[in-house]
């Protein structure tokens, strides 16, 4: 039995999840869960034992002075809440660590353990993959879940996804299991400018979690680095002929496949969240990242080492067919 102390009784409780690592390509969402958290300010009232999931050779702890004292800080996955007020006040429970390195199901029950004893309702869990996107277009960002009426409920699409998988796809299950309502939100990254951050990425999983959640979220300066972000990848993709000609493809096949989502639901959608903002007084790890069909996908676009570039693969021919590219549960 967990036992909370110190907690308060929670609202319409949400559990919001990222981890570190093979989900969080560009880092995009634990960046999103560590906005919301000093956003709101969250407070942590756990924190998993990091003997139990953790290897230390691969996730390193970190020593720190404070005031002259040497201290450590151990890898592990901690959970603070946060309360959104408003007309309708609800509380989030943030969780944000690290991809475990082993003891994955009893990782999975433990942080089932806390969602059952806080009364948590829903569990929303934020990854990031590397796919086939342009930057110069929104960010795909993709709502999956295990549970039909959950998909029809809350117009997600029920994932049909096979191949490897990471802590997110695996929580997700172990919460569909454990009877507990769970949805994944995937945004693309493009693989050939991985590296973090990428503030565009994390703004696009915010805005899909503000209409999931039905919550303002409080962006902050994330609008002005993403359209920063952009900017610097398009300068740096403007010095290599190929690589422009590569991002030019991805536009024209995004362009091309996505034209029947310029409906008058999207727009609709768009308008009720400028409305909503506008109404509230304003904005107030080392390895591969997990891919479309499981894989790792190194980058090849580096601001860091422009000498150091490896080419992009061949560009494909305007108006062929893309490869499906679904999103991992």
């Amino acid at each position: 039995m967990i036992e909370l102390e110190g907690v308060p009784e929670l609202i319409d409780p949400v559990m919001v999840a990222a981890f570190e690592g093979w989900n969080d390509a560009g880092d995009a969402a634990s960046t999103a869960v560590a906005h919301l958290d000093r956003e709101w300010k969250g407070e942590v009232f756990a924190a998993l034992d990091a003997e139990d999931y953790y290897d230390f050779q691969v996730n390193r702890p970190t020593v720190w002075l404070d005031a002259g004292v040497r201290k450590i800080t151990w890898p592990t996955t901690r959970l603070s809440v946060v309360r959104v007020g408003g007309e309708k006040p609800r509380d989030l429970v943030l969780v944000r660590g690290i991809e475990p390195s082993m003891r994955w199901r009893s990782f999975c029950n433990e942080i089932l353990g806390f969602a059952h004893e806080l009364g948590v309702e829903l569990v929303v869990i934020l990854g990031a993959l590397l796919g086939d996107t342009p930057h110069t277009r929104p960010v795909p960002v993709s709502g999956v879940t295990s549970d039909a009426d959950l998909a029809r409920r809350m117009d997600l699409e029920e994932t049909k996804y096979e191949g490897p998988t990471g802590i997110v796809g695996i929580l997700q299950e172990a919460c569909t299991h454990a009877g507990v309502p769970a949805v994944s939100l995937w945004a693309a990254v493009p693989h050939y400018v991985s590296q973090p951050p990428n503030p565009k990425a994390t703004l696009a999983l915010l805005n899909r979690l503000e209409d999931l959640i039905d919550v303002r979220i409080p962006l902050g300066e994330l609008p002005e680095d993403a359209r920063a972000w952009q900017v610097g990848v398009d300068q740096l993709a403007a010095e290599d002929s190929e690589v422009a000609e590569y991002v030019q493809s991805l536009e024209e096949a995004r362009d091309t496949a996505e034209l029947p989502e310029a409906s008058g639901e999207a727009i609709a959608r768009e308008f009720e969240r400028y409305l909503r903002r506008r109404d509230g007084g304003g904005p107030a790890g080392s390895g591969g990242h997990a891919t479309a069909d499981g894989s790792d996908s190194p980058p090849f676009l580096r601001g860091d080492n422009p000498s150091g570039r490896t080419r992009p693969p061949k560009p494909p021919k305007p108006g062929a067919d893309d490869e499906d590219s679904s999103s991992e549960d």
